[in-house]
């Protein structure tokens, strides 16, 4: 994208750009399925085939940013269940990377927050971002008192766009997924509707944030960059160095990447005990590596108000799970209230479900592998699906269908580690619930 451009288009625009995308993935899979027909190697043309859709699916939704990006970016945050590696390739580098917007556009956005001569603020504050998202772009600026921060502004018009993506992307991908292998568009629509209201207002993000500093002030474990500005479409932080999570686990040792694994998982965890919300956002663009190894996180646009902790039922729930007897399961849920006295239950089916959360549970250290997730969703029942529990008739509040989807993410970041890690006793520590 052109320095002074904008994100581009809304409604109509954007919803013919996704039907473009969607339209292109179909076409080449056709000619792939006509070229095998034809005689050429099934495996080439299918590797060919996942390639080409890949890069398609990156560049719109890239270019698109908005509900779109964000939508690439959901998907990467379980990249481990993409087989094919030119879907992951292309979901990761949706993260942190895009075409940036130009200042000229995106200097109306400042003015109206800090008003004509904001630059005064700054002894230096550059044109070009150092990351560029899926609703706004960070700028690494040094206030005139000295100190780094990262600066972060939304894209001019982004709200709009992503009312206009919440309509097209929800059939566009799942259509497209339909053609193309190994392209996982899990209910991406839902999970949008869910977290785009919160992150679309910088000072409920601020307030959240600061709720995490204050939590986490001196840990050992855990960095989190104070906020000194937040505004409606403006958040200033500390800049926070680092290595981010996602280059980190391709070459660190297994003792480093059992170390930021225990750390993360610890994280996710004790946020709701400690800040009172659950981060609701564990993709690994969102974490860095401290040089002194502490964990770095950086957003706290996606997070769940949880003031009492986790919820009690889900620990109830992973203790019911722990168990391979499917009586004994239905015994536990019943005595915990998940289920009731002689509802009509799919035992096995929750069983199956539940596998990424109770296989681990089950070990005082469990290794997590991007195998082994791939292996709990080759299960007949998908763990994917946000509404699975729901049809399988469980008792339980709408939080913890959150945490359940947290989780997965959560899962998914330390298979992505390949951490071995202690699971049972961060688990007792910090979730009610749990025997």
């Amino acid at each position: 994208m052109a320095a002074g451009s904008t994100p581009p288009g809304r409604g109509l625009e954007r919803s013919l750009r996704l039907s473009a995308m969607a339209g292109g993935i179909m076409l080449r899979s056709a000619r792939g399925r006509a070229r095998t027909l034809l005689g050429a190697d099934p495996e080439q043309v299918r590797a060919q085939t996942t390639r080409a859709n890949a890069a398609a699916v990156r560049q719109t939704l890239g270019h698109l940013k908005g509900g779109a990006q964000k939508a690439g970016q959901l998907v990467s945050t379980l990249d481990s269940l993409l087989p094919q590696e030119s879907w992951r390739e292309a979901m990761t580098s949706l993260q942190e990377s895009a075409a940036p917007v130009g200042i000229s556009a995106m200097a109306p956005v400042i003015s109206a927050e800090f008003g004509g001569d904001w630059r005064a603020m700054f002894a230096d504050f550059p044109d070009q971002p150092v990351a560029s998202a899926s609703l706004g772009q960070v700028y690494r600026a040094t206030l005139t008192e000295g100190r780094e921060v990262a600066v972060k502004v939304q894209y001019p018009g982004v709200a709009e766009a992503v009312a206009a993506d919440l309509t097209g992307l929800a059939w566009a991908l799942r259509l497209a997924g339909l053609f193309s292998p190994g392209m996982a568009a899990a209910p991406v629509a839902a999970e949008l509707r869910q977290r785009i209201t919160g992150e679309l207002d910088y000072r409920a993000e601020g307030s959240a944030q600061r709720a995490f500093v204050a939590a986490f002030d001196g840990d050992s474990d855990v960095m989190v960059p104070a906020v000194r500005y937040a505004g409606e479409r403006i958040l200033v932080t500390d800049w926070l160095p680092g290595e981010p999570l996602a280059t980190f686990a391709e070459h660190a040792d297994q003792p480093s990447r059992d170390q930021v694994g225990t750390r993360f998982q610890r994280f996710a965890l004790s946020g709701p005990a400690r800040a009172g919300y659950l981060h609701a956002d564990p993709h690994p663009g969102n974490f860095r590596v401290m040089a002194d190894g502490r964990l770095g996180v950086l957003d706290f646009g996606a997070v769940v108000p949880m003031p009492g902790g986790l919820p009690e039922s889900f620990g109830h729930l992973i203790s019911a799970m722990r168990s391979d007897d499917p009586t004994v399961v239905r015994r536990e849920l019943e005595r915990a209230g998940l289920v009731r006295p002689g509802a009509d239950l799919d035992v096995l089916a929750l069983m199956d479900f539940l596998g990424p959360f109770s296989d681990p549970a089950r070990h005082e250290v469990f290794a997590f592998s991007p195998a082994w997730l791939r292996g709990q969703f080759a299960r007949e029942h998908d763990p994917r699906n946000p509404d699975y529990a729901v049809a399988l008739k469980l008792t339980i509040p709408p939080e913890q269908l959150m945490t359940h989807r947290v989780w997965l993410g959560v899962v998914g970041m330390l298979s992505r580690l390949r951490a071995r890690i202690e699971v049972r006793s961060e688990l007792q520590r910090w979730l009610p619930g749990i025997s």
